[in-house]
């Protein structure tokens, strides 16, 4: 944790690297979890199962709704 303090140019570098590869990786889960929730949204709609159907673009909306909060 010493290079965080230290305020040169290549530790800069390293903690802007390690942000970014952190906020892909997660950029990726989330659309790994969205693409999949949608997946099983198509699912739904077409065996009519329309409780979970709904059920499911609720808790869509909720969830997407707090990605676009932080």
């Amino acid at each position: 944790m010493q290079w965080l303090q230290d305020t040169s140019k290549s530790n800069v570098d390293t903690l802007n690297n390690v942000r970014r590869e952190a906020s892909r990786h997660f950029r990726n889960k989330k659309k790994e979890y969205l693409k999949a929730k949608i997946d099983e949204l198509e699912t739904n709609s077409k065996i009519k199962n329309i409780r979970d159907l709904f059920g499911g673009i609720n808790n869509l909306r909720r969830v997407t709704n707090l990605y676009l909060l932080h």
